[in-house]
């Protein structure tokens, strides 16, 4: 796999999990509040790790660490994503998944087959603006509608997540996302954090209050929402 970066211990990203991170490079959205620009468009080949050497850490600390999320980028482009699940998993660690849901016929694969413990997946904008908040303009929403049609037939635990962008989301948009996911068991709202590193410009955060009227929207919406 192309892993470009290696967060050694991590007790938030994993619900109720040790873990740690693993970053794959690549990604087929360009969106504009992405703050991974150094895995998508600006990847860094040498800076490469090798999966041995995750493989050998997670060895050593056997006991400590619990699971392991793979992120990105989009981990579902890795043509040998499977392979490197099982490997994990062959060492009695649980897998976590961060996806844009984008291939849904892999990400059912990995579940059908047992290899993932936990999904999380990004739901960018309400259907009318997907492409515009996902970078794509000839984005093919039917994928992310399988994508989500499969998570809330609860195959396995999960997540929907949306980070929000001011003059990106609206609350008609959360609206439009509640009816779409509508019985999900968890949505989470996260504001837009500037690391410096992202591949738009001019992005902004919510005020707190906008963000706060945009969790009261989704959770009258009937969402279970939190903010994260």
């Amino acid at each position: 796999m192309k892993i470009n970066g290696f967060q050694k211990l991590t007790l938030l990203d994993f619900p109720e999990k040790v873990a740690c991170i693993v970053f794959t490079a690549g990604c087929n959205f360009r969106c504009p509040f992405c703050h991974n620009a150094s895995l998508v468009t600006h990847i860094d080949n040498s800076n490469q790790i090798n999966e041995e050497e995750i493989l050998e850490y997670l060895k050593k600390r056997k006991g400590i660490i619990e699971g392991v999320c793979i992120t990105g980028g989009e981990p579902l482009l890795q043509p040998d994503l499977e392979d490197f699940v099982i490997k994990v998993k062959d060492l009695g660690l649980a897998v976590k998944l961060d996806t844009n849901g984008s291939s849904p016929e892999k990400l059912i694969s990995l579940v059908e087959k047992g290899l993932l413990d936990y999904v999380a997946m990004d739901i960018k904008n309400s259907k009318e603006k997907y492409s515009l908040t996902a970078g794509v303009e000839t984005l093919n929403i039917e994928n992310i509608e399988k994508s989500v049609e499969f998570l809330l037939q609860n195959h396995i635990p999960y997540e929907f997540r949306t980070t929000l962008v001011k003059d990106l989301h609206t609350p008609q948009d959360i609206v439009s996302i509640a009816t779409w996911i509508s019985g999900s068991k968890k949505y989470f709202l996260q504001n837009f954090v500037d690391s410096g590193d992202i591949l738009g410009e001019k992005m902004a955060p919510l005020s707190q209050n906008e963000l706060e009227n945009l969790l009261k929207t989704a959770q009258n919406s009937g969402l279970q929402a939190f903010i994260r």
